[in-house]
């Protein structure tokens, strides 16, 4: 754990601050139709971590044709790459009514994976946990530099849309950055504590279950923690811990009052309900949709998500 002092540094320097590089974004034209023309992304990281795979991020940017001004979803997948797939879908069907997307690849994804990583990710520290959150968070923030540079941005309709790990750090990201407008967070939540010792999956029992005292001792420390940052705000907020720092649950409260859609799996091993309801409760109870299936399983209902999600983004951004 690291000590108040080393907290107290941390604040002070806010964690998700970085220098901005936008004008050193790469496109390369990949695929043009009717609808869309589809680049791939790259631009150096604000905050690189310790591995050069690290050093450079890439993603995909879907720009509408037939139109002066779009807005932008930027757009972030789970761990791993598999649902990075369906948010190639949803980019290109938003293309469609004239909404870009761009869709980052985490540090989480193959293409970046860094030899900490490959190892698997319950070797991960909290250091670890908290140079990936970091930059990030961060490269979230350097896209949104880069699009309110853009001719063919409308750079007040900005918003997130983050799946599971990628919807945590959206809800970071908007709860510390408020040109992004509006967020959709897909099978994902807050109270990461609850996450670790609640989830039905090994893979996250094996690795980050507490005992039950520890737990609830944390969750204590969390819960007055919660209390000072909405008193204080984050940053005059010391940590006892910097997994508060990685939580989405410390940032909702810069949700309260902005275009927000959750939507969950009824019967997710990894997410529990608990944790989503928590995270709900503090960004203001915004609209939140349940469906039957699984944290993967939940893209069996891939038609209704588009349908919600269209809905709700048009609305968002007053289309």
């Amino acid at each position: 754990m690291q000590s108040v002092d080393d907290c107290v540094i941390l604040v002070k320097m806010n964690p998700y601050d970085y220098t901005s590089n936008a004008s050193q974004f790469n496109l390369q034209l990949k695929k043009e139709n009717t609808d869309w023309r589809h680049y791939t992304v790259d631009f150096p990281a604000a905050f690189p971590t310790r591995y050069k795979e690290n050093h450079i991020a890439r993603g995909e940017y879907f720009q509408p044709t037939g139109t002066d001004t779009a807005p932008l979803v930027i757009m972030l997948h789970g761990v791993g790459d598999h649902s990075v797939v369906p948010c190639r879908f949803l980019a290109r069907n938003l293309a469609k009514q004239g909404i870009a997307s761009l869709v980052l690849y985490l540090v989480v994804h193959s293409s970046r994976k860094s030899e900490g990583l490959r190892k698997g990710i319950r070797n991960l520290s909290d250091d670890d946990w908290f140079e990936i959150y970091r930059t990030s968070v961060i490269e979230v923030r350097q896209i949104v530099d880069w699009a309110s540079s853009r001719p063919e941005i409308d750079e007040g309709r900005i918003a997130v849309f983050g799946i599971s790990f990628g919807g945590f750090i959206s809800a970071i990201t908007m709860g510390i950055d408020e040109r992004i407008r509006a967020g959709v967070f897909f099978v994902s939540g807050g109270n990461s504590g609850k996450i670790a010792h609640k989830a039905r999956s090994g893979v996250i029992s094996r690795g980050y279950r507490s005992s039950e005292a520890e737990y609830i001792k944390t969750q204590d420390n969390y819960a007055r923690y919660l209390a000072e940052v909405d008193e204080n705000g984050f940053e005059g907020t010391v940590p006892i811990r910097n997994s508060f720092l990685m939580d989405s649950m410390t940032y909702a409260h810069h949700l309260r009052q902005r275009p927000v859609l959750m939507i969950n799996a009824k019967w997710d091993v990894f997410i529990p309900r608990e944790a989503t309801e928590d995270f709900w409760q503090r960004c203001g109870q915004p609209e939140i949709v349940w469906l039957a299936g699984g944290h993967s399983s939940i893209w069996l209902w891939y038609p209704l998500i588009k349908q919600r999600m269209n809905s709700f983004l048009r609305s968002a951004f007053g289309m």
